[in-house]
This record gives structure tokens, sequence and C-alpha cells, in this order.
């Protein structure tokens, strides 16, 4: 295949791929109610927390003012943070990485400053046998 068909399929992929999801037209920072907000092509506003983003959780509002859209419309970038959100993850409800997450997660659930693994107590070995084979199946 020739680096000019391989290019014409991107394209025709890229632009499938605008056609039939949302994209962001607009977006800012409102002081008002401290979200991020940003106007879809569907005329749909969507809202979050700066505090529950990646790359934004300790930003000043004077740095949350600069916002710029990537040209195909699913790129948020903050260029005053060096940080970006990709806005499909976004409206799925992962707003950063799985790494980013799992460290959220973390706090939420054990509290800031606890260790990230547990240790188990021991199982006894009547536990561990019923837990390989739960059914009793030979």
């Amino acid at each position: 295949m020739e680096q000019n068909d391989r290019f014409k399929i991107a394209n025709r992929k890229a632009h499938e791929l605008h056609a039939s999801h949302p994209h962001a037209v607009s977006a800012r920072y409102d002081r008002g109610i401290a979200r991020v907000v940003i106007t879809l092509n569907t005329n749909l506003d969507v809202a979050f927390s700066p505090r529950d983003a990646e790359g934004l959780e300790n930003a000043s509002p004077a740095q949350l003012d600069a916002i710029e859209i990537s040209l195909s419309g699913f790129g948020i970038h903050f260029p005053k943070l060096d940080a970006d959100i990709y806005l499909p993850a976004l409206l799925e409800g992962f707003p950063g990485s799985r790494k980013w997450i799992a460290g959220c997660l973390r706090v939420r659930i054990f509290g800031p400053g606890k260790p990230r693994t547990t240790k188990l107590p021991a199982r006894s070995p009547d536990t561990r046998e019923s837990t390989r084979n739960p059914r009793g199946w030979k």
C-alpha cells in the first residue's frame, strides 16, 4: 500500500470519527461555579471540577483561564499547566490516566499517607482449599 493511500484512509477514518462522536467547540473556566465548562458540537455543556482531573487538581483559577481546543475537538489543553484532557475519555468518566485514577482511589479508600499495599491475614489450609475449588469438583 502506498503512503498516499494510507494517508487517505487515515483522513477518512478521522472524518468518520469526528462526525460520529461529540467534540468540543469551546471551553472556559467558570470562576462562579469553580468548574471547567466544555461546550460540545451537540450544544451540550459538560462541566467538571478541576480538582477531579489529572494535571488540574492543584491549579489556581488564573492557571485555568487559558484553555485551548485541539483541531479535532477531542483534546483540551491548558497551556499554563501543560496539561491535557482527552474529551472522549472524560465523557466516559475517566478524567486521567489509569495510574492516576488508581492513586486517587487508593487515597479515597486508605487515606493519605497509608501504604499502597495491604498484607492480607494468612488463610487456614481449609480456606485455601475451598477457594481453589469452591464447588468441590475433582
